[in-house]
């Protein structure tokens, strides 16, 4: 090989590496995902005003271990001060002692609206669906949590069939004269 591209190979070594090096300074950084906006109205209230505002004919009510019941009523309590975390872990221990119960299920869901864990207040609630009457004022809590965490999420069309849910779990009476 010609001595002029025996030096022109050994300077091509560095100058790709300079190359290299230099795109490298103008890369475009993946933007930060951006926390959710903080909401402008009380999210926890949003959902329990659905469950008040239905008036259905269907609302289940069932009988409570006393030892759950303390567990929720401190759980409120903890909740009514602001504090989300201790009322997510009572919920979570109530929930180990009847794991099946659709109503603990969106009381912790909605502890986790608190914390603003939407995902996970999303999960539970739609598990909370699951296993509850899918008609009346649990049933307006459970789409209203999943409401709220589409919105959170910026997802306006899930809000929107989120929202048809909510007036779905109504159940009109019989008229009586």
């Amino acid at each position: 090989m010609p001595l002029p591209f025996k030096r022109l190979r050994l300077l091509s070594v560095p100058l790709l590496a300079m190359l290299a090096a230099g795109c490298s300074l103008f890369a475009s950084k993946p933007p930060a995902a951006r926390p959710p906006a903080t909401p402008s109205h009380d999210l926890v209230a949003s959902i329990r005003a659905a469950g008040e505002h239905e008036t259905s004919i269907i609302s289940v009510n069932p009988l409570r271990d006393p030892a759950v019941t303390a567990l929720q009523d401190a759980a409120q309590h903890d909740e009514q001060t602001g504090r989300f975390a201790d009322a997510a872990g009572k919920l979570d221990q109530a929930i180990k002692l009847n794991p099946d119960a659709p109503d603990l299920l969106q009381e912790r869901a909605e502890a986790a609206i608190g914390m603003r864990d939407f995902a996970r207040a999303e999960q539970l609630a739609r598990q909370s669906w699951s296993l509850g009457p899918k008609l009346g004022p649990l049933c307006a809590r459970n789409w209203q949590t999943i409401v709220e965490t589409r919105l959170q999420a910026g997802d306006r069309f899930g809000a929107a069939t989120a929202r048809k849910d909510v007036q779905a779990c109504h159940k009109a009476g019989v008229p009586r004269y």
